[in-house]
């Protein structure tokens, strides 16, 4: 930790609009392709419908995104420690937790034609899907590539490298989805643990971000080209909105469970893949 300022990412005045406009459009077409496939959801099925929460939760995640990768914070991303903790809060854990409740690959599944809809359930049956949706595994590589992100020189790397600021983004927002899932997401999952195994993932996750802030607010051995104030301020916006946002993922944990059944116990079952409940009851 130093008390050099954060590199601009290659980034200047004038290349504002660019900088902004492509991930704008990105997220534009994300709620058009998910608004289409609830449209399609019900037209299939009219009397099922497609729950309003689920679409309320991934326009929440996309608005959520929004406000991470546009202005202004990300502009003061660039600038300011503290705004890139608040921008990888926002990508990593609070928009992964609003789009996994948004079930998009059951909707998927309800929308797509019987032989791609086999080969998605295929997938989701393969042995890498069933490895890395592991909460164990989804919890490495979330909470435990800060590790390695923060406490080795990877960090200034990627400040310096917009195509690595991008990747960055990229990872934090696959792997907070991905954790997501693994811990409560309402989408089928193969060989899922049960609660408990889930709830000691989530845990350990809350125990490592109190220990790596805690690190980061003393400056042990912490690879940050930023002022002082800026580090531990960034390590308090990691203690506290990570508290957060890890209570509301226990809170969907418990709201999307609902008991196993007996029958579901063969081989081949999905274990906690019982869809869950929509939180408004029906559409």
């Amino acid at each position: 930790m130093d008390h050099h300022h954060l590199p601009g990412h290659g980034q200047d005045a004038a290349g504002g609009a660019l900088d902004w406009l492509p991930p704008a459009l990105v997220l534009l077409a994300a709620v058009g392709a998910y608004l289409l496939l609830v449209r399609r959801a019900r037209h299939r099925n009219p009397a099922r419908g497609w729950s309003r929460w689920r679409t309320g939760f991934f326009l929440g995640g996309i608005v959520l995104l929004g406000v991470a990768l546009l202005p202004p914070v990300a502009p003061f991303a660039h600038e300011d420690f503290r705004g890139h903790m608040a921008q990888h809060l926002l990508i990593g854990m609070y928009a992964p937790l609003a789009l996994v409740l948004a079930a998009p690959v059951t909707l998927l599944l309800r929308t797509l034609p019987a032989p791609s809809g086999r080969r998605l359930t295929a997938v989701l049956h393969s042995l890498p899907a069933r490895v890395i949706a592991r909460p164990a595994v989804a919890l490495v590589l979330s909470t435990g590539s800060l590790v390695v992100l923060y406490f080795t020189p990877l960090y200034n790397a990627t400040a310096t490298s917009p195509a690595a600021h991008w990747l960055l983004h990229a990872h934090f927002l696959l792997s907070g989805c991905l954790f997501a899932h693994a811990v409560a997401g309402p989408d089928p999952a193969p060989a899922r643990p049960g609660v408990r195994a889930r709830l000691v993932c989530l845990g350990v996750a809350v125990a490592a971000h109190a220990v790596i802030s805690q690190l980061m607010y003393a400056g042990f051995r912490v690879y940050i080209h930023a002022p002082v104030d800026q580090v531990q301020g960034g390590a308090e916006i990691m203690y506290y909105g990570g508290d957060l946002a890890e209570l509301l993922l226990a809170a969907a944990l418990v709201a999307t469970w609902r008991p196993e059944p007996r029958h579901a116990t063969g081989r081949g079952a999905w274990r906690g893949a019982v869809p869950a409940r929509d939180v408004s009851g029906g559409s």
